[in-house]
């Protein structure tokens, strides 16, 4: 697979492109990464790439001609463009798996105010969001994508390690312990150490469902959940409804 990235400063991407997983995928051959300078494609001597927006405001927009130049002369036939900016979709697991059966994706990075809305009607098939806030760039949102998809391609990551992350099962993941036992008075659960694999995978099963009702229930609500995954939410919801009526006898 080969990402395209449009950007302003393609400098950003040194360090990233060179370290860990992404690296060695590089190095492997499994995935391609394909800097262009969208300044090479401005049509002045001072490679000027902004301008002030029709209208007023604060701010600069992104010219048109040069994304359109950079994208003609990059882009594949056929292939996704996805522009990072906040006012895009929010990124999520299911896109980044979507993303990763594609052969190629090219991504353009915004800056300043964003670009020029024609650019978008004419060459974009998709605007991503990584989260709700602004980011002086799409650079570090062009990461995100890159990193997410990388590690779903074919022998990046062992397909066992790739089963238990989060999102993966629509719930968050459960808290992982190595060695030593006790650190600072805190000991591993017991039944990490009990060597019984199903009391372990059942133990992991209600740490993952705490965590989601707890940081992001709203997972709860939006997925299929397993039947299993079912059940034992709907007793975990009974003994907190117990919990919080209970009283002392005497009172």
């Amino acid at each position: 697979m080969t990402f395209t990235i449009l950007t302003l400063f393609p400098g950003l991407f040194s360090g990233f492109l060179e370290s860990s997983i992404l690296a060695r995928a590089i190095a492997r051959g499994q995935v391609g990464v394909k800097l262009v300078d969208i300044r090479d494609f401005a049509l002045d001597r001072h490679r000027v790439c902004d301008d002030a927006a029709y209208g007023g405001g604060p701010g600069m927009v992104m010219k048109p001609e040069p994304i359109a130049a950079a994208l003609e002369a990059n882009r594949s036939q056929g292939e996704k463009v996805v522009y990072l900016t906040p006012a895009g979709r929010p990124y999520t697991q299911r896109i980044a798996e979507a993303l990763s059966l594609e052969r190629g994706v090219t991504l353009l990075c915004g800056r300043y105010e964003g670009i020029d809305q024609r650019v978008i009607d004419a060459f974009v098939t998709d605007e991503v969001s990584v989260g709700d806030y602004v980011l002086s760039g799409g650079e570090v949102a062009a990461m995100v994508v890159v990193d997410t998809v990388t590690r779903l391609l074919p022998g990046v990551i062992t397909g066992e390690s790739l089963q238990e992350e989060s999102f993966q099962s629509g719930l968050l993941e459960y808290p992982h312990y190595t060695r030593p036992e006790v650190f600072r008075g805190s000991r591993v659960p017991e039944v990490l150490l009990s060597g019984h694999h199903e009391k372990i995978r059942q133990w992991r099963l209600r740490q993952s469902l705490e965590k989601t009702r707890r940081n992001r229930p709203e997972l709860l609500r939006a997925e299929a959940l397993p039947e299993e995954a079912r059940e034992l939410l709907a007793e975990m919801e009974m003994e907190r409804e117990g919990d919080d009526h209970g009283c002392d006898e005497g009172s």
